[in-house]
């Protein structure tokens, strides 16, 4: 499979989508960008798409179209959705996917099963996506760091269009092919109960981690969170730097997940993006995170496999509560959470 003979439709022209769009289609990609917001698709077609950070500062020419004017049959399609709009997303493009068309997620959380409960697992290919973008306005998005971005098959098969797939994204980010997916989502899951946490306050990453109480909870969330991931794949892979297995119980668990943390911690301390994503969802663009895509997922999880979360939902109803305006972003927060989750504040 050849793509670059193919048209590719990326849904979702954001801080992940717009900065694989722009780099496919320097590399010679057929690529339209897909977005719903009126004036970022003006922007891109008027000036292109212009990307700063770890790269420099350069403008890419892109082709953009407003999700309303989206017609098929559509071939090889990129999702870069939010998680809580993939099912919407998908209502809009299942009937316009071609007979050979299939949608590859690059997106948090476990979007596949949506993607295949609409188009079915055969033309579903997942990926873990981990490198650092921020949407900063229309027509502008700033790349925070650069990692190795997974694809693969959801039954762990390797065929020739993860390959392609492999070979376009190549040009983006460095890529790989992966037997082991749901170990990479569900790791994923680990750090984004940690992300979650840590974005329950105005403050940067590292501000939060060298809390004491912060630091401590983080712990906590991703402990939980892996238990309930283990219950779902049989062996959790890294993301980036980032070890989700150093959160198994044990009589190392607290030395070795604190290091783990801190080292996380240190690295963004020295970087351009010093937040979670979902900081600047909630703190700048006063909009709804992908909570009810991870941290309920884990909640949920946890409760059919009989694992207890309760720093998680504490979480979950914490970021629902700054989300619809009931709570600012404040460091009592860590006090709330540990309060619902029933656990007494560090010495």
């Amino acid at each position: 499979m050849d793509l670059r003979a193919i048209p590719i439709t990326i849904v979702g022209a954001g801080a992940i989508g717009g900065t694989v769009g722009a780099f496919l289609t320097q590399a010679g990609y057929d690529v339209t960008l897909v977005d719903i917001v009126p004036e970022h698709v003006r922007a891109m077609n008027d000036g292109g798409l212009r990307i700063t950070g770890v790269r420099g500062d350069h403008t890419y020419p892109v082709r953009a179209a407003l999700a309303s004017d989206l017609r098929g049959p559509l071939g090889p399609t990129i999702l870069c959705v939010k998680g809580h709009f993939t099912a919407a997303a998908m209502e809009q493009i299942g009937p316009l996917l071609a007979p050979d068309g299939f949608v590859l997620s690059l997106q948090n959380g476990l979007n596949e099963e949506v993607i295949a409960a609409a188009v079915g697992a055969d033309r579903t290919v997942g990926a873990f996506v981990h490198f650092g973008a921020d949407y900063i306005e229309p027509g502008l998005i700033q790349l925070g760091n650069e990692q190795t971005i997974h694809i693969g098959e959801l039954d762990g098969s390797i065929t020739p269009r993860v390959e392609a797939l492999r070979g376009a994204l190549l040009n983006v980010m460095p890529t790989e092919i992966t037997t082991n997916l749901w170990g990479f989502l569900w790791g994923k899951l680990v750090y984004g109960a940690m992300a979650f946490l840590l974005s329950t306050v105005d403050a940067t990453v590292p501000e939060v981690i060298d809390n004491a109480l912060g630091m401590r909870l983080a712990q906590t969330a991703s402990a939980e969170a892996y238990l309930v991931a283990r219950s779902q794949a049989d062996s959790l892979e890294n993301i980036g730097e980032f070890n989700p297995n150093v959160f198994a119980p044990g009589p190392d668990f607290d030395a070795a997940s604190r290091a783990a943390l801190q080292e996380m911690g240190d690295a963004m301390r020295a970087s351009i993006k010093q937040h979670m994503g979902i900081w600047r969802d909630l703190k700048i663009k006063k909009r709804k995170t992908e909570v009810d895509m991870q941290s309920a997922v884990i909640v949920a999880k946890g409760l059919e496999a009989g694992v207890p979360t309760p720093v998680n939902a504490a979480v979950l109803r914490v970021i629902h509560e700054i989300e619809a305006g009931q709570r600012g972003m404040e460091w009592s927060n860590l006090d709330d959470i540990a309060r619902l989750a029933g656990l007494e504040r560090p010495l």
